[in-house]
């Protein structure tokens, strides 16, 4: 066994994942896997740099993580940094404070590189039984709704075509739904309607080099995602056991989108599987999900709790020593 630390650092969350890697089979074993709201994108599209008080929650977090690999003996650390970090023009500070922590130098990816992670993070499964005892059928359209950016990928064995556009539930947020300082509550129609015509140019932009609508299977990760699906299962927590891998119908996601933008923050919150960090950002999030699926056709989305995270475990795993 290898054992390896994966960090997966976003514009709302940074996660941890500490696993032992089967060299002969590629299964990962799971020893720890945390996710820390950091909210490092905070401001990052009206300002185009990254707020002192977003880094040092972020630094907090990869303390609390470099104390965990350390107690887990991992031997072979992977750290890589998506939308907020590629965007900000201070990202040196970030790449300063993380580097002082852990010891490694994060790795701020392409917007296709980390189609390809998550891509590979969410299919490796996916070629025998889901958890519902179906088998997800290639070729696959995996969608990585984030904080700043949505990924999409479409691929069997192998990537075919990816493409990242800035969709990501945060940056929707603070671009259409923040008035004075405060999100909008609930906002207005006509914000979500300028949100969603902002969501269509962007899968216009994404469909010019990925074809959404020839993929089997839509395979939808992060946090957007998996909490829409503990939505629609009326979870009294959030269960990753029982999210991974379940189908939510596209009719439920439309359901679920509509009530979440029509609802208030205290109602919002009072959703028992909904992370307290994300309870600002869901409705930006699932409207993202629902344009998706209706830009696909799909009729429902595979959900996946193994995503960028895993992703980047593998490629850990298999990188020479």
């Amino acid at each position: 066994m290898t054992r390896v630390a994966a960090i997966d650092c976003g514009t709302n969350s940074i996660r941890l994942l500490i696993a032992d890697a089967d060299p002969a089979t590629g299964v990962l074993t799971d020893l720890d896997r945390r996710m820390t709201i950091v909210r490092l994108g905070q401001g990052v599209d009206r300002t185009g740099r990254l707020a002192p008080e977003a880094l040092e929650r972020t630094f907090a977090a990869c303390r609390e993580y470099a104390r965990a690999i350390e107690e887990h003996g991992a031997g072979r650390l992977r750290f890589v940094a998506t939308s907020a970090s590629r965007d900000a023009e201070n990202r040196d500070d970030f790449v300063r404070g993380v580097r002082d922590i852990l010891g490694v130098e994060p790795e701020v990816v392409t917007g296709a590189e980390e189609a390809a992670l998550s891509f590979a993070g969410a299919t490796r499964e996916l070629a025998g039984p889901t958890a519902s005892g179906d088998r997800a059928g290639a070729p696959y359209l995996v969608v990585d709704i984030g904080g700043g950016s949505t990924e999409f990928v479409v691929g069997d064995d192998r990537v075919r075509a990816a493409r990242s556009v800035d969709i990501g539930c945060v940056r929707m947020t603070e671009r259409h739904l923040v008035r004075d300082g405060a999100v909008s509550d609930p906002p207005a129609e006509e914000r979500i309607a300028a949100m969603r015509a902002d969501i269509e140019a962007a899968l216009d932009t994404a469909e010019r080099k990925v074809p959404l609508r020839e993929a089997r299977t839509l395979v939808g990760l992060a946090g957007s995602v998996t909490t829409v699906s503990a939505i629609a299962q009326d979870l009294p927590a959030y269960d990753s056991a029982a999210i991974h891998h379940s189908r939510v119908p596209v009719d439920r996601v439309r359901e679920i989108t509509g009530r979440l933008l029509r609802s208030t923050h205290a109602e919002r919150a009072a959703i028992p599987s909904l992370h307290p960090g994300r309870v600002d950002v869901i409705g930006a999030g699932a409207l993202v999900l629902l344009a998706v699926m209706e830009r696909a056709g799909a009729g429902e989305v595979v959900v996946s709790e193994h995503d960028i995270l895993d992703g980047i475990a593998y490629h850990a795993a298999e990188s020479p020593s």
